[in-house]
Formats: structure tokens, sequence, C-alpha cells
């Protein structure tokens, strides 16, 4: 069976940044945290354990004096003024494009715009967006109507969300009349990159692996443009989860991973799917 990687897949530079900047701090002395895990992929997340880094969810665990890290999703503002009263040292490790939507956000938010966030509300990222706006309306997959209300509207985007989708709600949005309606597309292009080099390669292929954690929103967006497109997917974390049914009769595989999937694990499933 012929198996083909993608050529844009894995880790993105923030993600890669976000890991390189907490290894750095657990070389120190004392405990280090993060608020909340640093990426969204648990073997990772694992050996970062193993360096030292002890996660948490509630600010108020991190004791006054300790480092916390904050991770690649961001954080809301007042979480991290509130750690630094604490005497909580604070470094920092939300991803640049994700802080450039945090400001999208804040800008609209000052300017009296309805802010509108393209993705998921569940997702820290957006979780951290609202904690800073105060009020914003999270649209998933279809603008409710109660938006027919307003009348300046500003739309971001989820970082990690499928331009398809983005694109859909905004033709929606148009369609509701605003005085004024003012959008930023904030989908990170590195996501964009990597969904675009996924559509090309499962076109190729009659079976496609989309690797990496299942709590990740954009390698679960990667596996949903692989289903849309027709061919057989399958969403997995590691080799460990391959089954040889999987491929039967197949004849091509093609292989992607989300932006928070590091190469170790792309390498040993591409290693154990040839082996087959």
């Amino acid at each position: 069976m012929k198996v083909i990687r993608a050529d844009k897949c894995g880790f993105c530079f923030g993600v890669r940044r976000a890991i390189e900047t907490a290894v750095e701090q657990c070389t120190g002395k004392g405990p280090v945290y993060s608020l909340g895990p640093i990426i969204h992929n648990p073997q990772v997340i694992e050996r970062l354990h193993g360096s030292g880094l002890e996660v948490v969810e509630d600010p108020e665990e991190v004791p006054s004096g300790c480092t916390v890290v904050i991770r690649s999703h961001g954080a809301p503002s007042a979480v991290i003024e509130s750690l630094r009263s604490r005497g909580v040292r604070v470094v920092d490790a939300t991803c640049p494009l994700v802080k450039r939507a945090q400001e999208r956000a804040r800008e609209l938010a000052r300017g009296g715009y309805e802010v509108v966030i393209v993705g998921q509300e569940a997702h820290p990222e957006v979780k951290a967006i609202l904690a800073d706006v105060g009020r914003a309306t999270v649209i998933e997959d279809r603008a409710p109507e109660s938006l027919r209300a307003a009348k300046r509207v500003g739309v971001i985007s989820q970082t990690t969300q499928t331009r398809g989708t983005f694109r859909h709600i905004v033709a929606e949005l148009i369609e509701f009349d605003f005085d004024e309606l003012r959008v930023f597309n904030t989908i990170c292009s590195a996501t964009m990159d990597r969904q675009q080099a996924t559509l090309e390669l499962a076109s190729r292929v009659e079976v496609m692996f989309v690797l990496g954690g299942r709590n990740s929103a954009n390698t679960e967006r990667l596996a949903q443009i692989c289903a849309a497109s027709g061919v057989p997917t399958h969403h997995l974390e590691t080799a460990a989860e391959l089954r040889p049914e999987m491929t039967a009769g197949r004849t091509a595989a093609g292989v992607t991973a989300g932006a928070s999937t590091p190469d170790w694990i792309i390498d040993e499933f591409v290693k154990t799917l040839e082996a087959l």
C-alpha cells in the first residue's frame, strides 16, 4: 500500500513556540504550572509533565511565588492580572495569531459593535475572548435570527475555523442588512495551509488518517474536511489505535495531522502503516 504524507501537517509556529517556552521554564528551580493544557495533545502534555509541568484549571491552584505558563489558546486578561497581583510569575505562551484575534475582538467591543465570533463556545480560545469583551454572540454553524436586531456588527473567527464555515456565516450575516458589518478574517494561515493540503491529498487516496488529540479543534476540522470529501476517514491519536481492517482493500492511504501533533507521532504512525 502506498502511504502519502500531507505536505503541510503537524506542529505550527504557535504550538512549537508554546512548547519550547514551557520546556525552557521547566529547566529552572521550583514548580512550574500551566493554566490548562499548553496544547491539545495528550501525548505531548504527558511528556511535559515528565519534565515538571503541572496542569491546573483553576488559577487559584497556582501558589504565590511560582511560575505559570499561559497556554497557546490564551487566557482572559483579568485572570492574568489576578495571577500577577498574587505574586505569580506569568509567562505568556499565547499564540501571536490568537492574540491578534483577541485584540480585534476588543477593538470591536470598544467601538460599540455587536461582537460575533465564528467558532466553538466551549473552546478555551473563544472563552478567553468572551471573558475579555464581556458580551458576544458565538456562531458555530448558523447565524441566529436574534442578531437581526443589531445595527453595527463586527465579526472575527476562532483561529482554527475552516474557511468554508467562516465564509458561509459571513454570507448569511450580509443578508441580515445591518447598518454596518465589519469582518476580520482571523483564521490562522497555518490552519488554512493544513486544510488545503489535506483536501488536496484526500482527493488522491482511498483512505485518510488524521492524527491528533480528540480535544483538538483544528484536528477535528481536518477530519471533517476529509469525511466531507467522501473518502473513508479515521481520526486517531497514535499508531496504537491503527487496525488492519482500516486499510483492507486499499492501495493508497493519506496521512495528515493537526497543528498540535508532533513529528514523532506522525513518523511512528507512517512506519506502522507501511508495515501492515
